[in-house]
């Protein structure tokens, strides 16, 4: 009975938001809370589930409200300017380097995490040169989809705080394993570039070309920079990093603390701290406030034994000498449920139940978390038609869904690929 409930549970979840009958914050709320009714719990036990579900996931609430605006300081700041000046005046007209160039910043901006800023930065910078120089018109959201993949694994974007919210963990035991495999996607991720980009050369050649990104800046952003505080800036983002992979300060700390630094370095003036605040205010509640109903989500789940139910009736289902395969088949999958599977269905509907089942095996219950964030939304995000930035990245660049798609599937599978490979070979997934 409680298999059957929270298969359906899940099953409703996805319909809902799939078809868009409901938002996704209200379908994490109601649907599971729905379930729960009719498995007989009482409100007051429902409301202690969901409490709980709420305080397990506050650290990655908090770790993500503060990270996103850390980084939308940095960026207002200007921090990545540089980068953007020097490549743009490097790439000249060479079709190669230009491409290249454009995975490397593309690299580099989603440091954020945040698909939305890093398509807007990179395409305001490119887009004007691709359409100068008559490169192919798919190639550019497919690099840029590519590009931010790997990138998309770090601990603050939104995907993998969901998974490492689902999991109950940490950064340090969800993302450090995983560094290896993004290092080996972003070599692909250049490869491809080169490729692409020695096919482009060959075709058009090189020929001279100027371009000044700084005239593209509106007046307010031009308001916001701080060229003066661009190596103080580099520090102190180089110094979270490596602090926040050693694990010396909680990263919910290290984020607060982080950002309210940065705040008060670049922009002492309280007007121009609020302008930063009100610039991206909406986007912050949006993205914490879906961690902190997920709990909900997840707590009702787990506390009317619903996902241990589901996970038995999997094991069931599943050959004893099969289980070792469950993280890998996880791995290879995890890009093409990308396109089924909102990263809320997948990772507070799936996830969930994979790692129970994997638990039931003897595995270890985060390699399936691991093995998911290779290609789930991460990688594929960038493809699917279940996310904004999606449409955000083909209308700018003008390209039909279904040409990027065809374009890019492949080129983004072999990056899950090549990050599952490198993820086997160092242990972060076993077989």
């Amino acid at each position: 009975m409680l298999a059957l409930l929270g298969f359906s549970t899940i099953a409703i979840f996805l319909f809902l938001i799939i078809t868009k009958r409901l938002s996704v914050i209200t379908a994490l709320v109601i649907v599971p809370l729905l379930a729960g009714i009719i498995a007989g719990f009482s409100p007051k036990e429902l409301g202690e589930m969901m409490l709980a579900g709420m305080k397990q996931v506050a650290p990655t609430g908090i770790l993500l409200t503060f990270a996103v605006l850390y980084f939308a300081t940095m960026l207002d700041a200007g921090l990545f300017d540089p980068v953007v000046a020097f490549i743009i005046k490097y790439v000249k007209g060479d079709p190669l380097k230009v491409i290249l160039g454009t995975a490397i910043l593309t690299m580099i901006v989603h440091l954020d995490g945040d698909g939305t800023a890093t398509f807007m930065i990179v395409l305001s910078a490119f887009l004007p040169i691709y359409k100068q120089l008559k490169i192919n018109r798919l190639l550019l959201p497919c690099i840029v989809a590519l590009s931010v993949g790997p990138m998309h694994l770090v601990p603050w974007s939104g995907t993998s705080a969901r998974a490492i919210s689902t999991l109950k963990s940490d950064a340090v035991h969800i993302f450090n394993p995983n560094i290896p495999a993004i290092l080996a996607g972003l070599a692909w991720v250049l490869f491809v570039a080169y490729f692409l980009g020695m096919k482009e050369r060959k075709r058009l050649g090189v020929v001279d070309f100027a371009y000044n990104h700084q005239e593209n800046l509106t007046e307010n952003e031009r308001s916001l920079r701080r060229p003066k505080l661009i190596i103080l800036n580099a520090i102190l983002t180089i110094s979270l990093i490596v602090v926040l992979i050693k694990g010396l300060i909680p990263a919910p700390v290290l984020f607060l603390l982080a950002s309210m630094l940065a705040l008060l370095i670049n922009y002492p003036r309280l007007t121009d701290q609020q302008k930063v605040l009100r610039g991206h205010g909406m986007n912050i509640f949006l993205v914490s406030s879906m961690i902190f109903v997920a709990g909900i989500f997840s707590g009702i789940l787990t506390g009317t034994k619903m996902i241990d139910a589901m996970a038995n009736e999997l094991v069931s289902l599943i050959p004893q000498h099969h289980a070792n395969l469950l993280p890998v088949l996880t791995a290879i999958t995890s890009l093409p449920a990308s396109i089924l599977f909102t990263p809320d269905a997948y990772y507070f509907g799936v996830v969930p139940i994979l790692s129970q089942t994997a638990t039931q095996f003897h595995l270890d219950s985060l390699e399936i978390g691991r093995a998911a964030l290779l290609g789930q939304m991460t990688v594929g995000f960038p493809i699917s038609p279940l996310t904004a930035s999606t449409f955000l990245l083909i209308g700018l660049t003008e390209v039909d869904l279904g040409e990027h798609q065809k374009f890019t599937f492949k080129w983004a599978w072999g990056t899950t690929l090549a990050m599952t490979i490198m993820a086997l070979l160092t242990g972060s997934i076993h077989i």
